[in-house]
């Protein structure tokens, strides 16, 4: 499990999965949101510019992220 430390009240979700290195671009991060590869809380979401805050959970690939 990935925990990533926000320091402000909220990170959009492609920048995310930029952060924990998860994908290389923006542009592949808009790709596999939009192709239903990411979940937040359980559930598929396919919006890019999805506010995660703290206690939210997102998982790609096998990989979990916990914002704490």
């Amino acid at each position: 499990m990935i925990e990533f430390k926000l320091t402000g009240e909220y990170i959009p979700m492609i920048q995310l999965l930029k952060a924990a290195h998860l994908v290389a671009t923006g542009g592949e991060a808009q790709i596999v949101v939009s192709e239903g590869e990411v979940t937040y809380n359980g559930q598929v979401d396919y919006r890019k510019r999805l506010k995660v805050k703290r206690g939210d959970v997102v998982e790609f690939r096998g990989n979990k992220i916990m914002v704490i």
